[in-house]
């Protein structure tokens, strides 16, 4: 693979002198139409030590406009990363639209050092790999341009470089024992990036193995290949309108509607001593949760007064207020609308110890934007593996996911949007959306059927609620919790069966 990049290639002084000018104005043109056209583009810097990645870095840096450029050289993981899945420090950093994200330091760096020092085996490698892979298919997908440059050298260009640097007072600095073990490596580290980069070039990201020793060279070649990708991004055709979508309609037996509505009831006054029971408990095995390194996910999900918040409320009414966030999911904002659909949820993870409650979640491109055209098609049917790929790494990090739909019958549904109309301090829970999705009740109820029967997992079962009762919705909700955390954390004794 890297015998494209060990052909001697070379420019003369001159040769850069006449091209340079001529690429830094390509490029700042084609900076400005990539902003103007809203495209998000991440540059992936990678490569043998001593092959000028952050020279690399500081060309392109001073090349293009740095108003619109953020570098990330990253190092060592915070302690905010660590208590957070391992993509949760590349999420937060995309560029939003019109902006360039350089990575000196990626998705790539974990996996291919860690193989190739034999501290994690060929079969989590290529789990690394394909997650990789997952990754950047959903950014490109989503509309961000991902270009990859592998910059490469031989042994023996490394060694002389490394030689050179050392025996310079002023540069000696830049070469570090862990560059020499690099160096000692050499033959491994290049296996495993071969076979990472042969996994991972995709149509969508290719890698761009660049002969790197000379720098001239590397410099205009890099330039010549961000050149030609932004000209070919531009003149891809933009997307067509989005047309109205056809309602899926429900089978007329399913998950949802065969929930025995009317039987699922509990008497008021044992659900109010239950609830206080478990909401005692909760509090007792929310405390051991940060000496597990566990966070808690929680989704509620369901039909419009189908008693989300309600259930809500009983839940934190046990846990301290210091260690839970509610987010409740409303239409995007400016800022989360520029960035894939998402990163909004990947920038609010929990810590250790924490609990993030959600009413309304993801799931929200499965059901409201794919009801309502606002995604293509192809955007929700893509969607589902998304999310179950997200929960997963949620899963593999410690987090503890729960996933709740609420089920009402449209009967039970009226008679409390009714009551919020005719109830002043209610008003604010009844919408004229209320009333519009109520019009396309199948449509959703076939939706939720759909994602429930393609995003119920090991990691992430569905809880189906029957709310026709608020305080048996509450009680079940509460329980599952409860059930879940004792199963979860070990040491703590287990509630009594009911």
């Amino acid at each position: 693979m890297f015998e494209v990049a060990e052909l001697g290639l070379e420019i003369d002084k001159e040769t850069f002198k006449q091209r340079e000018p001529q690429l830094r104005e390509q490029l700042l043109e084609l900076q400005a139409a990539l902003r103007d056209a809203k495209i998000p583009l991440v540059l992936v810097i990678a490569g043998v030590e001593g092959a000028g990645k952050g020279e690399t870095m500081n060309m392109l840096v001073e090349w293009l406009d740095a108003r619109g450029i953020v570098v990330h050289a990253l190092g060592m993981i915070s302690e905010e990363e660590v208590e957070r899945p391992r993509y949760y420090r590349y999420w937060r950093r995309l560029p939003p639209q019109g902006s360039t994200g350089i990575f000196l330091g990626s998705w790539y760096t974990s996996p291919v050092v860690k193989h190739a020092f034999q501290q994690i085996d060929d079969a989590r490698f290529e789990h690394e790999l394909r997650r990789i892979v997952e990754f950047e298919n959903l950014l490109t997908e989503e509309g961000v341009l991902v270009l990859k440059f592998w910059l490469h050298i031989t042994k023996k260009q490394q060694k002389k470089i490394f030689k050179k640097l050392e025996d310079d007072p002023d540069k000696s600095w830049r070469v570090t024992p862990l560059d020499w073990k690099f160096h000692d490596t050499f033959d491994s580290f290049l296996d495993t990036s071969s076979r990472a980069l042969r996994i991972t070039s995709t149509t969508t990201a290719p890698w761009q193995i660049i002969e790197s020793h000379d720098k001239r060279f590397r410099h205009l070649t890099v330039a010549e290949r961000i050149i030609a990708a932004l000209k070919a991004r531009l003149a891809q055709p933009s997307l067509p309108k989005i047309e109205k979508p056809e309602l899926p309609v429900p089978d007329s037996v399913n998950v949802i509607n065969s929930l025995d509505l009317r039987a699922a009831r509990i008497d008021p006054q044992e659900a109010s001593k239950e609830i206080k029971e478990l909401q005692s408990r909760i509090g007792q095995l929310s405390r051991t949760l940060l000496a597990n390194q566990r966070s808690v996910v929680m989704v509620l999900e369901g039909a419009d007064a189908a008693g989300k918040g309600g259930a809500i409320r009983r839940v934190v009414k046990g846990i301290d207020a210091r260690y839970y966030r509610i987010v409740p999911i409303a239409a995007p904002t400016d800022e989360e609308r520029a960035q894939p659909y998402l990163w909004r949820f990947w920038r609010r993870l929990p810590a250790w110890g924490h609990y993030t409650i959600y009413d309304r979640s993801w799931y929200g491109r499965v059901l409201v934007e794919r009801i309502e055209g606002f995604c293509r098609p192809e955007d929700w049917q893509r969607a589902y593996a998304e999310i179950n790929s997200f929960e997963e790494q949620m899963a593999e990090s410690g987090v503890i996911l729960l996933k709740f739909w609420l089920t009402i019958s449209p009967e039970e549904q009226l008679r409390r949007f009714q009551d919020r109309e005719a109830t002043s301090y209610k008003h604010y829970k009844i919408t004229p959306e209320d009333w519009r999705n109520r019009e396309k009740w199948g449509g959703y109820e076939a939706a939720a059927c759909d994602m429930v029967a393609r995003t119920s997992t090991e990691i992430g079962p569905w809880t189906l609620v029957e709310a026709e009762d608020k305080n048996y919705a509450r009680v079940k909700v509460l329980r599952t919790l409860v059930e879940r955390l004792e199963h979860e954390l070990p040491h703590t004794p287990r509630l009594k069966p009911k």
